[in-house]
């Protein structure tokens, strides 16, 4: 000690120069030479659903004894030093009170939770070289458990200090990381910017931030500084983690450390060197220079049941009866978890043994893994020549194009697909549709160089332009839909001058997907003259699908002024069509609605004989659900021939969350050329139209292959007399919509693992049905689905294990049905939007255990009945619905 202690601590507590309580010219932290500095230390990790819990959280605490002194100095440095630190009478208890039942450390010691050797490696001493006050080196023995190697170097960072404020990029156990320091009065904060951190281990995450997970995360230590030395120092870290769509379902870590200066004494001498290494090498040959950030610790399931195991004990869950209850999806996801840890044999196993009816579910789940022997045994599974096995081939296919962290070599793997023999020609397009939902994702992720990405774009701009066959060219124009390929919007805007409504229709509907900046003048120019019909007549559809263009493209006054002067000269139906949207855009709020009541001042443009025309096609938006985390809105859009029969169905789901929008569902039902069976006359420029009716789906971004209900008059007339009523399944199956996978290093050096899933067990399906002999007709679109989201954190040490698992989950369903009766003029048509009661519950589950097979578990839950409602549409519909029905609404 010097001789001037009193006087330089005073200094140091009483002045706000943080280096006046350290030697001229310190950069750090100093030890005294032959010292021996007494220090206590605890660490603990608590685990909590974010918002907090009556009985508190699950976790637990570390404390020790730690011995601090110098080893050897730099002769030509006082800041270059070694330290040794010696961690004894370790502790272990929970990190809250409890009640003795409730506590799985009960009637435990260190020796009996850690084990012998893991005790005796963390109270074996190691080295930190410190060189102005930063970590250079952290010395521990290779031979040690990861675990304990870790923990060591949590307590090795908390020495690690820097004495003038500033922010500077640091080495410490959560890997590299940006730090800011600000030194004040005798105290210094370091906090760090724990999103900056580098380090070995990645997880992945959902595309979409709707079904995203928010993560929230501080750290923060604070120094206290005397004669030279750290007095004590207290670090705080929390991690909250919550999922977007329901932020009640958060979890949280906070991990806590405090070592604090409890005496000195006489400590032994330095040692004599000339270097760092040659010091370390006297004192133990054993001793090495580890790495002062965390290494990676593989957990061992001990006693977990195999994939073929956990398996038999979920195939009743996910046989199709159970499909719409929340038991299917919550077994999806443990499935799931199961097959991320299996290899390709113990996958193929179950893929041979499932049963029939429940296989279809197994290949959602195992596509769905996204591991590396995952897609190898779906590839050795599935036999893409044989046509008969159609429908797993497809569910494969929509699990890819669904998938959430999708890589090149799923990519690549759809590419070697589709250069191959394909049994169906339904799985042929189905492959190339997917791989531009791939692209898309890749795109999104800044992939859109990887060479097969390349391959692939190549692949399907040139097939758009060079395929003959009409199935062909709709197959490249949809798979172009999905990429959102900004060199795609050439080709869209010349097929949307097409002679064939088909390849109209998806140019402009896959048009009304790009982000508003990219439709430029000319795209603009090219959907005007579609639908004010400059150079040539074309179907209702295809305007109709013109003008939601034009108004979903920031409409100039001109452009909006031109669309309101139309109406009153476009065929009967559609006149009703444009006034019904114009009016829903302007009640609904939405962006053309300024522009919109503008040019409505006009009087030639807003005049009554313009704005009172008869007929029953129209456009509604509305709310579905509003909450303070998403807001679900709905939108319906059906336009009629002249004749009274469904032309075009539209009914579109967005989710929009934090200013995050995800099209969750559009189902779309087209029909032409079926005047002919009520001998009525068809509109101008659909005389020639080939009898058709079809339905095409797009499920959470991803455009499917869409769906034929009948093609053709002898296929419509031997439909018409086979019908059953019953609906088409578009889409039936298992989704992963939520996934999310990190591995949070602690500062404590613990680790915390953080697994987000949701999945979606979901049926859709939609049917048209014509009695002649009542002169009515009937489309309808039924969807189910359950729901169901977990998040899981744990901090597992091998020899002792903490964590809280949040989840909630839903059923739902949701009819559409469209009822039409065109015995006279205008037609009769009653739109009902129905949503069922629905449950909503809430669970929270806490967890301890140790390596001996104690351990507590506590379970808490919230269940409420959400009422079911039929949505409000329009004054207009609700009057026909009357008159339909013939009964009192």
């Amino acid at each position: 000690p010097r001789e001037d202690q009193p006087h330089f601590l005073h200094r140091c507590l009483l002045t706000s120069c943080v280096s006046c309580c350290f030697p001229p010219g310190a950069a750090g932290p100093r030890l005294n030479n032959n010292q021996l500095y007494k220090f206590s230390y605890t660490t603990d990790v608590l685990l909590d659903r974010t918002r907090g819990s009556k009985e508190g959280g699950t976790g637990y605490k570390i404390s020790s004894d730690v011995d601090v002194n110098l080893v050897w100095r730099d002769p030509g440095s006082k800041d270059d030093q070694l330290i040794q630190l010696a961690i004894s009478n370790v502790r272990i208890g929970p990190a809250s009170r409890r009640s003795e039942k409730k506590n799985v450390l009960h009637g435990s010691t260190a020796e009996s939770v850690l084990g012998k050797t893991n005790l005796a490696a963390l109270t074996k001493p190691f080295l930190l070289h410190l060189r102005n006050g930063k970590a250079k080196a952290f010395y521990s023995y290779w031979t040690e458990p990861s675990t304990i190697k870790n923990l060591k170097r949590g307590l090795a960072s908390l020495l690690q200090v820097q004495l003038n404020t500033g922010k500077v990029i640091e080495n410490d156990v959560s890997g590299r990381c940006t730090v800011e320091y600000v030194a004040v009065k005798g105290q210094v904060t370091r906090t760090k910017i724990l999103d900056t951190c580098q380090t070995e281990e990645t997880g992945f995450t959902t595309h979409s931030q709707v079904f995203g997970v928010s993560r929230k995360s501080s750290s923060v230590t604070t120094f206290t500084l005397e004669d030279g030395f750290i007095r004590s120092a207290v670090a705080e870290e929390t991690h909250s983690l919550a999922v977007n769509a329901r932020r009640s379902a958060a979890a949280k870590v906070l991990s806590r450390q405090t070592l604090a200066l409890v005496g000195t004494e006489a400590g032994p001498l330095e040692a004599a060197g000339k270097d760092v290494a040659g010091v370390v090498k006297s004192i133990d040959g054993k001793l090495a220079a580890v790495g002062i950030i965390a290494e990676k610790v593989k957990s061992q399931c001990k006693g977990c049941p195999s994939l073929f195991e956990h398996w038999q004990t979920q195939q009743k869950q996910l046989e199709p009866a159970s499909l719409s209850k929340a038991t299917a999806p919550r077994s999806f996801l443990a499935f799931i978890q199961s097959i991320r840890k299996a290899s390709k044999d113990e996958i193929l196993k179950v893929l041979k043994s499932a049963s029939k009816t429940s296989l279809p579910q197994v290949v959602d789940a195992v596509t769905s893994s996204q591991t590396v022997a995952s897609l190898d045994a779906m590839l050795e599974f599935l036999n893409f020549t044989d046509a008969k096995g159609f429908v797993l081939q497809e569910r494969f296919l929509y699990a890819c194009g669904f998938a959430s962290h999708p890589n090149e070599r799923m990519l690549k793997v759809l590419l070697d697909i589709s250069k191959g023999k394909i049994g169906s020609s339904d799985i042929k397009e189905s492959v190339v549709i997917i791989m531009g939902a791939l692209v898309h994702r890749l795109c999104e992720k800044g992939g859109c160089n990887l060479p097969t990405v390349v391959q692939v774009k190549k692949t399907i701009l040139d097939g758009a332009g060079s395929a003959q066959a009409e199935s062909e060219i709709q197959m490249y124009l949809l798979a172009l839909k999905n990429s959102l390929l900004p060199e795609a919007i050439p080709i869209f805007t010349k097929y949307a001058e097409s002679e064939v409504g088909a390849y109209s229709t998806i140019a402009l509907t896959a048009l009304q997907r790009y982000d508003v900046n990219l439709i430029t003048d000319e795209v603009k120019r090219t959907v005007g003259r579609v639908y004010h019909q400059n150079q040539r007549i074309y179907e209702k559809n295809v305007r109709a699908a013109a003008a939601d263009v034009i108004l979903s493209s920031n409409p100039s006054y001109m452009e909006v002024k031109n669309l309101l002067l139309s109406i009153g000269n476009l065929p009967h139906e559609m006149n009703k069509y444009m006034l019904s949207k114009i009016q829903d855009i302007i009640r609904f709020q939405m962006p053309a609605s300024k522009v919109l009541q503008q040019a409505m001042k006009d009087m030639v443009s807003h005049n009554y004989d313009r704005f009172a025309k008869v007929g029953s096609s129209s456009a509604f938006s509305g709310f579905m659900a509003q909450s303070a985390d998403v807001t679900s809105t709905y939108s319906l859009d059906i336009l009629y021939s002249g004749s009274g029969i469904l032309r075009r169905s539209n009914m579109n789901i967005y989710g929009a969350s934090k200013g995050a929008m995800l099209h969750g569902l559009q189902v779309a039902i087209e029909a032409q050329g079926l005047e002919t069976l009520i001998a009525a006359t068809p509109d101008e420029g659909e005389e020639d139209l080939e009898s058709f009716a079809g339905m095409s789906a797009l499920l959470f971004d991803v455009q499917l292959r869409p769906v034929t209900f009948f093609k053709g008059y002898s296929d419509l007339m031997s439909k018409m007399f086979s019908m059953s009523g019953e609906p088409m399944n578009v889409v039936k199956g298992l989704i992963l919509l939520t996934d999310h996978s990190e591995v949070i290093q602690l500062q404590s050096g613990l680790k915390a693992s953080a697994e987000f899933q949701g999945g979606l067990a979901i049926d859709i399906s939609g049917g048209m049905e014509i009695s002649l002999w009542y002169r009515e007709s009937k489309t309808s679109v039924n969807n189910r689905g359950a729901l169901v989201v977990t998040g899981n954190v744990t901090v597992d040490m091998d020899f002792m294990r903490a964590g809280v698992e949040v989840s909630f989950e839903t059923e739902a369903s949701l009819d559409f049905i469209t009822t039409v009766q065109f015995s006279e003029y205008p037609f009769l048509v009653c739109m009902q939007m129905d949503k069922t009661t629905f449950p909503v519950s809430e669970y929270l589950t806490k967890y301890e255990s140790l390596s001996s097979g104690k351990s507590v578990v506590s379970h808490n839950s919230k269940k409420q009945l959400v009422p079911g409602s039929e949505f409000p549409l329009h004054q207009e519909n609700s009057n026909m619905c009357k008159k339909v029905f013939d009964s009192s609404w």
